[in-house]
């Protein structure tokens, strides 16, 4: 089945247990937003799944469209079609970044294109993310802006199609420009033909996102469950009145 089926994990950091039983699916072409207060879990997900080594798994199951996600290595999650986007992605010194995006597209699609072909994708993506091309000869996020190393993010997402994907507070510092740019890229994937479309896990704590990617799914999450789920409205709801009602239905006490 053609999903990214996550069930009743479990994970911790440094022997602290953080997520305490996540069931969650994701399909292709779907966005899912997952919202929720600082230390509610959401990046340990996020970093459990891709194979962070500092989150241990401690029971449950992953699976990316049939295949034991956990099993595999980081570099392997990756190969399957599972892409990270990072809150606050490293600078790569001495690594242009059209060189960069060359050998992450080799190593997940190999051959798939030739390098005048690469070249046209490449050019038609700066472009949609309205970047300058000089950009792609700048070493990867060194001295970027916030705003410019989201645009490489989204850059990479576009060149390399992952299967499911998950953003980690990519609307983090971002101006409207930078949201916008996130927002085509995202729109663009999921519609995709078919088959080939990207599922999407958007982890954030605001719906300031959300006024450019309509999710058909929100999860609410609280001390490490997700604790209410629901439609685009679930947003809304968070926007207006915060997670304290939400927090009280459940019974979480504040930490």
């Amino acid at each position: 089945m053609l999903v990214l089926k996550i069930e009743q994990l479990r994970a911790g950091v440094e022997g602290k247990e953080i997520l305490k039983g996540i069931d969650l699916t994701l399909e292709p072409g779907s966005v899912h937003a997952l919202m929720g207060p600082n230390g509610s879990g959401k990046s340990t997900l996020a970093f459990s799944l891709t194979g962070h080594p500092r989150y241990e798994v401690l029971s449950g199951s992953a699976s990316l469209d049939g295949e034991d996600l956990l099993a595999l290595s980081p570099e392997k999650r990756a190969k399957l079609g599972l892409f990270l986007s990072f809150q606050y992605p490293a600078a790569i010194p001495g690594v242009s970044v059209a060189n960069f995006i060359r050998s992450a597209r080799q190593s997940v699609h190999p051959d798939d294109l030739t390098p005048s072909k690469f070249r046209a994708m490449i050019f038609e993506q700066v472009d949609a993310l309205d970047m300058d091309t000089a950009f792609l000869s700048r070493y990867v996020n060194d001295g970027f802006s916030g705003g410019e190393k989201k645009r490489l993010e989204m850059l990479q997402l576009a060149m390399l199609s992952p299967k499911y994907a998950i953003l980690d507070e990519t609307d983090s510092g971002l101006d409207v420009d930078a949201l916008k740019a996130v927002g085509a890229t995202v729109n663009a994937l999921r519609a995709s033909d078919r088959g080939k479309a990207t599922g999407f896990l958007i982890i954030t704590h605001y719906p300031r996102i959300l006024q450019y990617i309509e999710p058909e799914h929100v999860h609410i999450m609280l001390d490490g469950r997700i604790v209410k789920s629901g439609g685009p409205e679930l947003a809304d709801t968070i926007e207006r009145e915060g997670y304290d009602k939400i927090r009280d239905e459940a019974g979480v006490p504040v930490a």
